[in-house]
């Protein structure tokens, strides 16, 4: 007696729909997550009309508190000297090769902070700056 045996042939897999719901499943996840910046310093910002404009590079970021502390980069300073703020942006600033500034300052914080961040700023030669504001809710 003889058996035929029927030849074996390998299962065969298409990968294509897996990948294409894997694709899909990451675009999905992609569009609907939303990302903020989350800050443990809390400032009350001004308000304004105006929109946020948009940005091309990473600034850097000074927030001024309402008791007139410097932060650069979400790092305290030592003390409100103009000296010590020049010098924490010209480290930040060899460190990033950030080139634009934005001043978060509290609504409540003295106006003088304010300028001499601004001094500051003009000392290392930043010409790109902003002042942070909240926009009024209607």
């Amino acid at each position: 007696m003889k058996f035929r045996h029927a030849e074996q042939q390998d299962p065969d897999i298409n990968l294509t729909p897996l990948i294409d719901v894997v694709f899909l499943l990451l675009i999905f996840f992609m569009v609907s997550t939303t990302f903020t910046r989350e800050s443990e310093i809390t400032v009350d910002l001004p308000e304004s009309t105006m929109a946020q404009s948009e940005r091309e590079e990473e600034p850097l970021e000074i927030i001024i508190d309402a008791q007139g502390r410097y932060f650069v980069n979400q790092r305290p300073l030592i003390n409100k000297k103009l000296e010590t703020l020049i010098g924490a942006l010209r480290k930040e600033i060899e460190a990033t090769g950030a080139t634009a500034l934005i001043i978060n300052a509290d609504a409540q914080t003295p106006h003088q902070f304010v300028i001499t961040a601004m001094d500051a700023a003009r000392h290392l030669g930043i010409e790109k700056l902003s002042l942070a504001t909240k926009e009024v809710a209607e």
